[in-house]
């Protein structure tokens, strides 16, 4: 399959190293031009913003949330053809600004959905960049790690699952778009390294009001941990004990 991917930073890049192992052909580039990929390891070939959305079956954006608005333009070039996948997380402490819609309960990729102006898919924001990179499995592996995937349409979401099937990880129907909250930051689904079944589970158990109050719980144990350092599996673990307590 051919590929485009917005944003070079640790899940983006990641992602195409993995495609490209997987022998498909993935471009990526950065919003803010190709001079930013200068200097950078790369796998996949880097190209301009513009060209990155030209012949692909499959457009992946991985750029931090408050700057999504800024590739509308960009987006609305890319043929109606296109899957296109959001991996983005809110992260309210990065940016200055209030998101009024979101303020109110506007699930996060929906909004996102409509700064693009069209139908995404939510997937690759559940896991992290080590988890991605390194912990997947063959298919059947027993204690597999699987992955959350939300959408509206059917057809583009179940690509996005034979795709995240082949790079190592089984995956579990998040729903519409409109509940993919339930993998977002401050659930049992997010960055736990769950399997399949017990994904299933997490995303059920999920609570659209105590989110915000976890995933601030979940930051303050882990700035706590900064000044010696913490690991990933820090993460999973403090993710784990706070979501499910």
């Amino acid at each position: 399959m051919r590929f485009g991917i917005i944003g070079a930073g640790n899940i983006g890049s990641t992602i195409s190293k993995k495609l490209v192992k997987n022998g498909h052909d993935v471009k990526i580039a950065d919003a803010r031009g190709i001079e930013r990929l200068e200097g950078k390891e790369l796998t996949g070939t880097p190209v301009s913003v513009e060209d990155v959305i030209t012949n692909i079956d499959v457009l992946i954006i991985s750029i931090p949330f408050y700057a999504l608005s800024s590739i509308r333009h960009v987006v609305d070039k890319v043929g109606e053809e296109v899957v296109v996948v959001d991996t983005s997380n809110d992260a309210p402490i990065l940016r200055d600004d209030k998101i009024e819609e979101i303020e109110n309960g506007m699930v996060e990729s929906v909004w996102v959905s409509n700064q693009l102006g069209r139908l995404i898919i939510k997937a690759f924001n559940n896991l992290l960049t080590d988890t991605l990179d390194n912990k997947g499995a063959p298919e059947g592996s027993q204690g597999r790690i699987a992955m959350a995937i939300s959408g509206d349409d059917l057809s583009q979401k179940q690509i996005i699952m034979d795709v995240v099937n082949e790079l190592g990880f089984d995956t579990v129907d998040g729903g519409s778009l409109s509940d993919s909250w339930r993998h977002q930051p401050g659930t049992p689904a997010y960055c736990t390294e769950l399997t399949e079944e017990e994904l299933t589970k997490a995303l059920k158990k999920a609570n659209k009001e105590k989110a915000p109050f976890l995933r601030n719980k979940v930051i303050e144990k882990l700035s706590a941990l900064a000044p010696a350092g913490y690991s990933d599996k820090d993460v999973v673990n403090i993710g784990r004990e706070i979501y499910n307590s």
